[in-house]
């Protein structure tokens, strides 16, 4: 009969063993802008990567506010605790240009959703969101034959995504009649983007269209137009695929929306991170640019959209 002590000893031995292996592992990070549903999808593309890379811890990261500040705070963390590569969408890039350049002087540091070309990241994986933001102009010209004036709402007016979007958008419509007004920003607050869409129907009678740039700015919209009894009055063109959203577009409250791809940006953005890791660098092109197509969603191809949606998370 063995002695409780090398009963022990080989428990030891054993614990020991298993905590080296999850130590060996390397760990990749993914950090978020804000908490909001449109992440789900891209949690999912980690989720998927993870079967794929036993070898990798992956983790998905949520600020605890969508600031600078604590997204920056946030990465430093990470790999005082031992990340070995980090992606982030980053809330106000140019403001944290010092932040990323410190983190990638310590691990190899990628952009998504919104990128920071002038730091020392070394490759953005995401939309390209001047050619999104063309895409939503492009529904606005079908829906509005006679022209219109429009109103934006987005979360982060100083943002990249929500600068090269409004651009794009403007670029599509110039020459059409169809005039963006403004843009109101909210911070990603959710109570001020309803608000911000009260303050225009009650203030500016004037418009007859309104572009929700962020993915929770098209149902705040939704449900101020719903509130004030004015759906299907105002035009509405959209970004990303909520599920008010989606249905909206499906009932013809909304024109159209314009999708991104999330998953991928979790699933290839892991995948891309492990093999520079393993020194394959192939993934990463001469401009540092990988784009994942937009796509126009209106009522002929909602549905198909959703089905996808839906297999990808497992619902």
């Amino acid at each position: 009969m063995k002695s409780i002590f090398t009963v022990a000893f080989s428990a030891l031995l054993a614990f020991t063993a298993s905590d080296a292996i999850a130590q060996e592992k390397k760990q990749l990070a993914f950090v978020v802008n804000a908490a909001s549903d449109f992440w789900k999808l891209a949690e999912a593309g980690v989720q998927k990567a993870q079967t794929e890379l036993p070898n990798y811890e992956l983790q998905f990261k949520y600020p605890a506010q969508g600031t600078a500040a604590l997204q920056n705070a946030l990465m430093d963390d990470l790999v005082a605790a031992g990340s070995d590569a980090i992606m982030i969408s980053s809330v106000d890039p140019k403001t944290s240009i010092d932040a990323f350049n410190r983190i990638a002087g310590q691990v190899p540091l990628f952009t998504t959703d919104s990128d920071a070309p002038a730091s020392n990241r070394i490759a953005y994986l995401g939309s390209s969101n001047t050619d999104a933001g063309v895409q939503a102009g492009e529904i606005a010209i079908k829906a509005l034959p006679s022209g219109g004036k429009c109103m934006g709402f987005v979360g982060f007016l100083d943002a990249d995504n929500a600068k090269e979007r409004i651009a794009g958008f403007k670029q599509a419509v110039e020459g059409k009649g169809i005039e963006l007004v403004d843009t109101r920003g909210d911070d990603v607050d959710f109570a001020r983007a309803r608000s911000n869409v009260d303050d225009v129907l009650a203030a500016n009678p004037e418009i007859t269209c309104m572009v929700g740039f962020y993915s929770y700015n098209p149902p705040k919209i939704y449900e101020a137009l719903q509130a004030a009894g004015k759906l299907g009055q105002i035009t509405v063109i959209a970004f990303d695929e909520d599920p008010i959203t989606l249905g909206a577009v499906r009932e013809g409250s909304f024109a159209g929306t314009v999708v991104q791809q999330p998953f991928e940006w979790g699933y290839r953005g892991m995948k891309l991170m492990a093999a520079y890791l393993e020194g394959d660098k192939s993934g990463v092109p001469e401009n540092k640019l990988i784009i994942v197509p937009t796509k126009i969603i209106d009522k002929a191809n909602v549905d198909e959209l959703e089905a996808n949606l839906k297999a990808a998370i497992g619902k």
